[in-house]
C-alpha cells in the first residue's frame, strides 16, 4: 500500500479535540465531520488537503478523548498516512480499527517540512521526502494489521474473513 502527496506538519500533543472539535460531534456523518478536520489548528487544511496527502506530527499525536471520530475524519479527508514521532495509545488503536495508515518515525517527523512532497510505502515502512531526496525507515505493521488497514478497518476485515472462510 502506497501513498504520495503533500505534507501537512503539526506539533507535539495534537489532541482529538483539535483534530475534530467536539462542537461538531452532533452528526454521525463522517463526510460532514471531515469538513471541520484540523480547523482549530489549521484553518486551511480542509481546503487544501488532497487524496494521498500526508500528515506529519510530533509526539503524542491524537491524545485526548477515546472517540474514533479523530482518525475517521483524517481518513475521510483523503489523508493517505499519518507519520508521527509517537501516537497516543487510544488513537493508535482507533486508527487501526478504522483503517487509517499510521507510521511512527522520529527522524521523518522531525525533518519533513510542511508542503514537502512525500511518498510512503506502508508495507515496508519506507518514507521518502521527494523534495529533499531523503529516505527514512519506519517499522511497518505485521501482515495481519496491514490486512486490517487494507480492508478498511477491523470490522471490514472480519467480514472479509467470514466471507472467505
Amino acid at each position: 500500500m502506497n501513498t504520495q502527496g503533500k505534507a501537512f506538519k503539526y506539533p507535539d500533543n495534537v489532541d482529538t479535540d483539535v483534530i475534530i472539535p467536539a462542537r461538531y460531534l452532533n452528526t454521525p456523518n463522517a463526510s460532514e465531520l471531515a469538513l471541520h478536520c484540523m480547523e482549530d489548528i489549521d484553518t486551511e487544511f480542509v481546503k487544501n488537503v488532497k487524496s494521498g496527502d500526508v500528515m506529519v506530527a510530533g509526539w503524542n499525536f491524537g491524545c485526548g478523548s477515546s472517540r474514533e471520530h479523530a482518525p475517521l475524519v483524517i481518513k475521510t479527508c483523503g489523508t493517505g498516512c499519518v507519520i508521527a514521532k509517537s501516537f497516543a495509545r487510544i488513537f493508535y488503536r482507533n486508527a487501526i480499527n478504522i483503517g487509517l495508515p499510521i507510521l511512527e518515525c522520529v527522524e521523518a517527523a522531525e525533518e519533513i517540512n510542511a508542503n514537502d512532497e512525500v511518498s510512503v510505502d506502508f508495507d515496508t515502512g519506507v518514507i521518502i521526502d521527494i523534495t529533499t531526496g531523503k529516505t527514512y525507515k519506519a517499522q511497518p505493521f505485521p501482515p495481519f494489521i496491514q490486512n486490517i488497514i487494507k480492508s478498511g478497518g477491523l470490522l471490514k476485515s472480519l467480514k472479509e474473513g467470514a466471507n472467505n472462510g
